[in-house]
């Protein structure tokens, strides 16, 4: 037992143990067993193949020798030997779960991903090799992320190689959403464990975060070989086809799907998305029904509904809402979905006063869940201000890659990025894309951190960047971007509302780039965000003090930047763009340099696919009934004008 305690930390001194053993008990197996273990662990390969090649040899029917010899025969690297000793090693004992680890990391390097991953199934379902990390696992499930980081870190540092811990301190990266950290650990998690089929999941899932479909792509089919059936992987996949552009690819997987298993309601929801996207509004709203009527308290399928803007809800509908949120034992989740859903059919009730109240509601359930810190996101914008001087810009005059090809829109979402989207994608020489992650993945990669556990090192890293580093990253964003794009035009368009944060980087590192702020009234805008419910991020508008914060912030940037790059940013009024469409239309595509082309003003014409909130509005003509809605609601926003201050009076 002390001999065998000294394996990991001393193997040449167990190695002395054991021979010291056999001095007293020639041929004991158990010290012969561990003198062979021994003499790998430090090195002696040859000396151990013989000493457990030999006491194979004696004891055949012993599983653990034949796993002890197949080691030591892949340390030397004699690949086949190994197998068949591991394959001997489970013949004689089937739930042996390290030799099924030993056959998949064997399998892995002889190539073949399959049986790789068959293998490390098998060791997964024999073994609970997480059990150790249970505490972490709770603590990253109750959001306390420094905390499953603070215990992740001595287990890591005692057991470098420890891949369930790996994985979890991916997970922790990836709800930090420091996508770059969560890659490299998941990845690293995979060299290590090249079957472990659910770091690959996680892998897939920081890749969809980030919207890298491509990426997903083989990840997903690799797991596919082990789960063919599996809906989870079949809805990402679906989501990363859609992603790219390939949305007949897309609905045909889900369709499939639904023909095995037409009682999944997360299936109907995701197809719904889907159909809405392709503008066949009547299809997804008899999926979202589907979906609500297989799970009555299915919150996102109600709100699905209500965020579809044209549908309304009838006397039973808001009295089956209403009784879902009677129910004690309803989950926050859905409950927080149901609220928002109920406001929006009672606003076009026009019963204002309980809208706001269910609007009201189901902001502070979501404010309750989610993690955002206002001071951080102050500190960003100050330093981005701080840093983006006229001297500092004006020394990096003529940096990046010069292409001209992206057209960013920027600003606060629910300002009319979207039908600003619309309309210039219905030029011939512009292609329309979706919301695109690729600039916010490179902050990210210089050090974008917008929690408060780590000094954050951008924006301030950008000044350490050469002028060839820049052009670099100005390449990397058109390689991330070229799979979206699927006409060959010459223009595109990036519809992040949230690059406001990063019009300085993008300057940087694509100066020949178009950029242009959508700007809707404060209250109007502030409003719209608030009686939404995103499903990811925006989550400074969920509470009306940091939401007007957020909005009088962000103005104060782009005005920042409208006075160290004069005429840079081209600013659009979304009041202006309903009151005169042809007037805004022509003075933004002069600005993009294209000529005019009637069909813009025809813009809900046009069939692309939209994953946005606005997908339906922008199907119709511009109308200005919408302009004023927030009124209805003035007598409960005094928070939100009191944040909003001096722009409150802008409307």
């Amino acid at each position: 037992m002390r001999a065998a305690a000294l394996l990991d930390t001393d193997p040449a001194a167990a190695a002395r143990e054991a021979e010291t053993i056999l001095e007293a008990a020639p041929g004991h197996a158990a010290a012969l067993l561990l003198l062979g273990t021994a003499r790998r662990s430090s090195g002696h390969l040859e000396a151990a193949a013989d000493t457990l090649g030999a006491l194979a040899a004696t004891q055949p029917e012993s599983a653990v020798m034949q796993l002890e010899l197949a080691r030591t025969l892949l340390a030397q690297g004699d690949l086949a030997q190994a197998e068949r000793a591991l394959r001997r090693a489970l013949a004689l004992q089937g739930d042996l779960a390290q030799a099924w680890r030993e056959l998949s990391q064997l399998r892995a390097a002889a190539g073949d991903s399959a049986e790789c991953d068959r293998a490390w199934a098998r060791y997964a379902a024999l073994t609970n090799d997480d059990a150790h990390l249970s505490e972490v696992t709770a603590a990253l499930a109750q959001g306390r992320l420094a905390h499953a980081e603070a215990l992740l870190e001595p287990i890591r540092a005692r057991s470098p190689q420890d891949v369930a811990a790996l994985r979890l301190a991916g997970e922790v990266a990836a709800a930090r959403e420091d996508y770059p950290r969560a890659e490299q650990l998941l990845m690293q998690c995979l060299k290590l464990a090249p079957g472990y089929s659910r770091a690959r999941l996680e892998l897939v899932r920081v890749y969809d975060e980030q919207q890298k479909a491509a990426d997903m792509l083989p990840l997903l089919e690799r797991l596919l070989v082990l789960e063919p059936a599996n809906s989870l992987y079949r809805t990402l996949q679906a989501s990363a086809h859609a992603m790219l552009g390939q949305h007949g690819e897309a609905l045909a997987i889900l369709e499939a799907q639904l023909a095995a298993d037409p009682r999944g309601e997360w299936l109907w929801l995701h197809y719904g998305h889907l159909l809405r996207g392709a503008g066949r509004t009547a299809d997804a709203v008899a999926a979202y029904r589907r979906a609500a009527a297989l799970r009555p308290q299915f919150g996102e399928a109600w709100f699905s509904l209500a965020n579809l803007k044209t549908v309304r809800f009838s006397a039973e509908d808001l009295a089956a809402m209403r009784d879902q949120l009677a129910r004690g034992e309803l989950k926050d989740a859905d409950r927080l979905q149901f609220e928002f859903a109920l406001g929006k059919a009672l606003e076009d009730e026009t019963d204002y006063a309980q809208a706001f109240e269910h609007y009201a509601r189901g902001n502070a359930l979501r404010r309750a869940a989610v993690r955002y810190d206002a001071e951080a996101a102050s500190s960003l914008i100050q330093r981005t201000q701080r840093l983006f001087t006229r001297e500092f810009l004006e020394a990096r005059r003529g940096s990046g890659d010069p292409a001209p090809d992206p057209i960013f829109i920027v600003g606060m979402p629910r300002s009319g990025s979207t039908l600003l989207e619309q309309i210039l994608a219905t030029h011939s020489q512009v292609e329309g894309t979706r919301e695109l992650f690729d600039v916010r993945g490179i902050a990210l990669g210089l050090g974008l951190r917008e929690d408060t556990d780590a000094a954050p090192a951008y924006p301030q890293s950008i000044a350490q960047l050469t002028r060839a580093q820049l052009a670099a990253l100005g390449a990397r964003y058109l390689a991330l971007t070229r799979p979206v794009r699927q006409s060959g035009r010459p223009h595109f368009i990036d519809k992040m509302p949230l690059n406001f944060l990063h019009v300085g980087l993008i300057h940087l590192m694509l100066p020949n780039a178009r950029i242009i702020d959508v700007r809707r009234a404060p209250l109007a805008c502030c409003f719209a965000n608030f009686k939404q419910h995103f499903q990811r991020g925006g989550f400074f508008s969920y509470d009306q003090a940091e939401l007007g914060r957020y909005y009088r912030e962000y103005a104060a940037l782009m005005a920042h930047f409208d006075d160290v790059l004069p005429g840079r940013v081209l600013r659009v009024g979304y009041e202006r763009l309903v009151t005169d469409l042809e007037g805004e239309v022509r003075r933004v595509l002069e600005y993009c340099g294209l000529p005019f082309e009637a069909q813009c003003l025809r813009f809900y014409e046009n069939r692309r696919v939209v994953q946005t909130p606005s997908s339906e509005q922008v199907r119709r003509p511009v109308y200005a009934e919408g302009l004023d809605q927030w009124r209805h609601f003035e007598p409960w926003l005094g928070p939100l004008k009191e944040a909003l201050g001096d722009l409150a009076r802008n409307g």
